[in-house]
C-alpha cells in the first residue's frame, strides 16, 4: 500500500470518528462564518455544523454580548439561505437590532414560550426541523439527558443548534460539541466620530470536541468579525520586519 493510500485511509478515519461523535465540519468553502483565527482551534479547522453548540453568560452584562456573538454566528450559518428559529420564555433578543448582524428580522421564527419546560421542549422539536439553518434556545439549565436528545436531533437534520445559557445555576457536563463563554469588552471608539464604538467581545471557547480551547478578542464592524492581533504577535511581526 503507498504512503498516500495510507494517509487517505487515515484522513477518512478521522472523519467518521468525528461524524460518530457528533462533530460534523462544515464543507470547505461552504460556510464561512467569519471566525478567522478561531478555525484552528476546531477539527479541520472547520466550525463544527450540524452539532450543539453552549454559550454560558454567567453575569447580566455579558447576556447581550453572549447574544450579539449568537446573532453573528447565525448571520453567517443564514447565508445558505435557511431560516432561524428563536426559542424563549424570557425573550432578551431586540428584533429589530439584529438587523446590525446582516440579519432580516422576519427571517427568524420568534417562539415565545410560557416557561423553560415549553423551551426545552420546543427546542428539540425545532432541531428536528432539516430545512432550518439554526435554532437558537435560550434555556438556563441543560441536563445530559437534555443535551443528548438535542445532540441526536441535529446529526439527523444537519441543523446547528445554539443554547443559550443566562445565569445558569450548574455547569455540569453535556452531549454538547463546543462550549463558548463571551464576555463584553469596551468599545473603541475612533478620533472625530461620535456615539460608541463597535460592540466589542471577548470570546472563550472553554470546551472544543476533538479541539483545542482558546480565547480571543474580537469586534463586530463593517457586517462581520474583525479579529485583534495579541500583543506578542504584534512585537514579533514588527521585529520580523526589523530584521528582515
Amino acid at each position: 500500500m503507498s504512503p498516500a493510500s495510507k494517509q487517505d485511509i487515515v484522513h477518512q478515519l478521522q472523519r467518521d470518528i468525528l461524524r460518530l461523535q457528533g462533530s460534523r465540519p462544515s464543507a470547505s468553502g461552504k460556510i464561512d462564518l467569519g471566525l478567522g483565527p478561531v478555525l484552528e482551534a476546531f477539527p479541520g479547522n472547520s466550525f463544527p455544523t450540524g452539532a450543539i453548540h453552549e454559550l454560558i453568560s454567567h453575569r447580566p452584562e455579558n447576556a447581550a454580548a453572549t447574544s450579539g456573538f449568537t446573532a453573528g454566528l447565525i448571520s453567517g450559518l443564514m447565508r445558505s439561505g435557511g431560516a432561524c428559529v428563536w426559542v424563549s420564555c424570557t425573550r432578551r433578543i431586540y428584533p429589530p437590532g439584529l438587523k446590525a448582524f446582516g440579519i432580516e428580522p422576519d427571517h427568524i421564527v420568534f417562539m415565545d414560550m410560557r416557561n423553560e419546560k415549553e423551551v426545552l421542549w420546543a427546542t428539540e422539536e425545532a432541531l428536528k426541523c432539516d430545512g432550518l439553518s439554526a435554532v437558537v434556545g435560550e434555556i438556563r439549565e441543560l441536563s445530559m439527558i437534555a443535551s443528548r436528545r438535542y445532540q441526536l436531533a441535529v446529526e439527523q437534520s444537519r441543523v446547528t443548534g445554539l443554547i443559550v445559557r443566562n445565569q445558569p445555576r450548574n455547569v455540569l457536563p453535556t452531549a454538547a460539541v463546543a462550549r463558548w463563554q463571551v464576555t463584553h469588552l469596551p468599545s473603541i471608539v475612533e478620533d472625530g466620530m461620535p456615539g460608541p464604538g463597535a460592540p466589542r467581545w471577548n470570546i472563550e471557547l472553554t470546551r472544543i470536541r476533538n479541539g483545542v480551547p482558546g480565547s480571543w478578542q474580537t469586534e463586530w464592524r463593517a457586517g462581520r468579525f474583525c479579529f485583534e492581533t495579541p500583543p506578542a504577535q504584534v512585537f514579533l511581526e514588527g521585529l520580523q520586519r526589523k530584521t528582515g
